[in-house]
């Protein structure tokens, strides 16, 4: 399965039969590189995968300044230390899931929750953990 299968199949899917989707979807290696992306992803910026990573490995580094994605700031709220970011802004938020490889990105806005964006975006990252990558 392409990388890109697994944003359009798996992260900007239909929630719980909804019909609501995430704004927006990345799988991005953590030198940056991005392995897939929906359309409406923003262009991430280097240095912000750096300070993601960078959380990753201290966590409580992005509480200060926030994270940013493309510029946009979100308020960094409760994760999981080392697995898992969330962010929040407005009425939408954020969901970033390291997995040995790669970071799973999703957006959201309101009528998706925090809860239904962390669900589709941490499954994806639990699978590609499960599978080594």
């Amino acid at each position: 399965m392409s990388w890109q299968t697994y944003v359009d199949d798996h992260l900007m899917c239909d929630i719980d039969g909804t019909g609501h989707h995430l704004t927006a979807a990345a799988i991005i290696g953590h030198d940056g590189s991005v392995w897939a992306q929906s359309t409406s992803f923003p262009q991430i910026k280097s240095q912000e995968v750096s300070d993601i990573m960078k959380d990753f490995d201290e966590p409580g580094h992005l509480a200060p300044t926030g994270l940013h994605l493309a510029g946009v700031k979100y308020m960094v709220i409760q994760g999981e230390s080392g697995a898992v970011i969330r962010g929040k802004k407005g009425s939408g938020g954020i969901t970033i899931k390291k997995t040995g490889q790669a970071l799973v990105f999703g957006t959201y806005e309101e009528p998706v929750t925090p809860g239904q964006c962390n669900m589709v975006v941490e499954r994806l990252g639990d699978y590609l953990i499960d599978q080594g990558l």
